[in-house]
């Protein structure tokens, strides 16, 4: 592969992730100085626990069934997150539901997050599966991103030394960090 290629190549990976590449910066910046957002919680009925049979391994049938006992009919999501007693709809980066079954009822519970929890959500992989798939192609491309630009960074008669200065400090830095 050429040079000029390899350029291009980065450049437009670099500019086609950019907005994920924001979505990650700003939401986990935003979550590690403390603002990680709301979630709105309804208690939308209670239902008793008799004849329930176990509410520790919920299907997604399950689940649509004890939310239509709930009422809630119309609800569509693609997978149910287990927790002890406590199942929750997937994906959890928009409305979603919780069943608590840790009480002497079980609770029905309707999640609404607002902007920064749906990011944190999303950044968790938390998300719909097409999202997940998005984000695994992102992890591949900012590989080749990062590893494309230190190439061509070494590659460079008049990049190599500042290249080879700031990896060797962002290395060493990241060592110390990871190890202390």
């Amino acid at each position: 592969m050429n040079r000029r290629l390899f350029i291009t190549i980065h450049l437009y990976l670099s500019s086609f992730f950019a907005a994920a590449v924001l979505l990650v910066a700003i939401s986990g910046g935003l979550y590690l100085i403390g603002v990680k957002g709301e979630t709105a919680e309804t208690v939308v009925t209670s239902l008793p626990k008799a004849g329930r049979g176990s509410l520790e391994a919920l299907s997604k049938a399950d689940m649509q069934a004890l939310l239509a006992d709930a009422g809630v009919g119309d609800f569509d999501f693609e997978y149910v997150r287990q927790s002890g007693k406590r199942a929750y709809t997937r994906p959890t980066s928009r409305t979603h539901y919780l069943v608590d079954a840790t009480g002497p009822t079980v609770d029905i519970v309707k999640r609404e997050p607002d902007l920064q929890a749906r990011m944190i959500e999303l950044h968790k992989g938390h998300g719909p599966t097409v999202f997940k798939t998005f984000q695994k192609i992102f992890a591949l491309g900012m590989v080749f991103i990062i590893l494309s630009g230190l190439w061509l960074g070494l590659t460079a008669p008049r990049l190599v030394r500042n290249t080879t200065v700031s990896f060797g400090a962002g290395l060493a830095l990241f060592l110390v960090l990871v190890l202390a």
